[in-house]
């Protein structure tokens, strides 16, 4: 499952929480049923545009990988969950809503993962056949 939510009209507050971002990829993984295979890796990032700065940060699951990139001034929250097992998206699109303020979410959420390929293989298979 690839889970991406895209966060408008979030707290610029929270969004300019480094520690905030941190606490959210530490406990996510735990939460979703993942296994984190390092800590999440977080900084501060100033764009060449001063309402482009914001938090950005990763962490590693056995999994996959989950992300987080927020623009303050924007109001703005980018987010990617990735993983080969299947999670319960909803709770986790409440989760980065209300951690972030946000008033609006739009969530893309796309089949990816070892059981979708398992789905796949065969006909990638028949096509390369002779």
């Amino acid at each position: 499952m690839h889970l991406i939510i895209d966060g408008y009209g979030g707290d610029p507050h929270r969004l300019a929480d480094l520690e905030l971002v941190r606490a959210l990829l530490d406990r996510v993984p735990l939460e979703i049923g993942m296994v984190k295979i390092a800590p999440p890796h977080v900084c501060r990032y100033e764009g060449s545009k001063p309402s482009d700065w914001g938090i950005s940060g990763f962490v590693l699951i056995a999994e996959s990988h989950l992300s987080v990139h927020t623009f303050p001034e924007r109001g703005l929250l980018w987010a990617d969950i990735f993983s080969c097992k299947s999670f319960d998206a909803d709770r986790l699109v409440e989760a980065v809503r209300e951690d972030f303020s946000l008033r609006e979410a739009r969530v893309t959420l796309l089949g990816r993962g070892l059981d979708y390929s398992e789905v796949l293989a065969p006909a990638a298979a028949r096509r390369a056949s002779p």
